[in-house]
């Protein structure tokens, strides 16, 4: 018989509580189980406890890991200040993790989550739900079959709200760069600037950022990065211009034309057919894009499709078994990460950037000036 996996959760309530729904991601997953949760406020956790129908509760999310031994534990919480703690934690146990995004903080962090993945042969999935999309797979083989002639360029941007520059490239640009990723590759090099108030950002702009980021400044963010195959990836973001309807998302800029890919389990998916990019001159139009091609109607349809994490999860359990990596494992996320952090120590050198980075810790606490 299949093994049940069991699997435990812990959340935040007050700091970060439980982003995405990740405290109840399992419910319903076949072939799991969810047996615990773990929140240090008292009234978070006896809410989730009885939302989820569970008899174990802990304050204390070791205290859980070690009476209940859980085979998969969810790191929830939305802030990012222990998870680093929460994901050795797990690690050292021989737990596999399904986490929130974004990874962790800095590259270091990164690195001592993957040594102790490794000691110990746990899967780590970060919840990248767009890694997964069954119409980000078919943009994959449309762009490897030249349906689009030669990609030019990625153009990505964040939400733009309040919390737009630094802040939305950490918490939104995440997506954005696994995005970027998943289609082109590790990029070769990154060159950014960061603004704050129309100024350079400089030793004195440095705050304590939201959702436990640390050392953070910057509320106009412009990147770009050298990509493998010669192609061109930017990041933007600048605080308070956000779009109605939202830009954020990722468009690819092709020979042959347009592609819109906007992030979710099945987020919308849209491409131009136009070489002009510009359906005012060319008279061409925006077609949607399904799992099976474009203009063609979408086929992949329930629970598994309409979740947020199944696809990632389905991908955890199976990687658990095969013993592989997951595709949106731990390398990847923090190929990532590495992505958002070369923009900071790019502004920070004030020259480009060569990846893999020599600087693991946080940009920020190190500019002179």
């Amino acid at each position: 018989m299949d093994k049940t996996f069991r699997v435990a959760v812990v959340g935040s309530t007050g700091r970060g509580d439980y982003g995405h729904d990740l405290d109840q991601a399992f419910v319903g997953v076949p072939g799991t189980e969810i047996v615990a949760v773990a929140d240090p406020d008292e009234k978070g956790l006896a809410q989730v406890a009885a939302r989820l129908k569970l008899e174990h509760a802990f304050a204390d999310y070791r205290k859980m890991l070690e009476t209940v031994k859980p085979d998969i534990l969810v790191i929830a919480p939305r802030w990012i200040d222990h998870r680093r703690d929460m994901a050795v934690a797990a690690a050292e146990r021989g737990i596999h993790i399904y986490m929130e995004k974004p990874f962790c903080r800095t590259l270091a962090e990164a690195d001592e989550i993957i040594a102790a993945c490794e000691r110990t042969h746990s899967r780590l999935v970060v919840a990248h739900p767009t890694r997964y999309s069954p119409k980000l797979n078919r943009i994959k083989r449309l762009i490897a079959a030249e349906r689009f002639g030669k990609v030019l360029e990625y153009r990505g941007r964040g939400k733009e709200d309040r919390r737009g520059g630094s802040e939305d490239l950490w918490v939104l640009g995440t997506h954005v760069m696994d995005m970027i990723r998943e289609l082109g590759g590790q990029p070769k090099w990154c060159f950014a600037q960061i603004e704050q108030d129309g100024e350079r950002v400089q030793k004195r702009h440095v705050i304590e950022g939201g959702d436990g980021i640390g050392p953070l400044a910057g509320d106009n963010v412009r990147a770009m990065y050298g990509m493998p195959d010669g192609s061109t990836a930017y990041f933007a973001s600048t605080k308070d211009a956000a779009g109605s309807p939202t830009r954020y998302g990722l468009r690819i800029y092709c020979s042959h034309g347009l592609i819109e890919i906007l992030e979710g389990t099945m987020g919308d998916v849209k491409c131009l057919r136009d070489r002009s990019w510009s359906p005012a001159r060319s008279g061409k139009e925006w077609m949607d894009v399904a799992s099976q091609g474009w203009n063609k109607p979408e086929t992949l349809t329930g629970p598994t499709y309409e979740s947020r994490h199944w696809l990632a999860i389905d991908d955890l359990l199976t990687a658990i078994k095969n013993n592989r990596e997951p595709k949106a494992g731990m390398h990847e996320a923090r190929g990532v990460l590495e992505m958002i952090v070369a923009v900071f120590e790019s502004h920070r050198v004030g020259g480009p950037v060569i990846f893999p980075l020599e600087n693991r810790q946080n940009p920020f606490t190190k500019l002179d000036a």
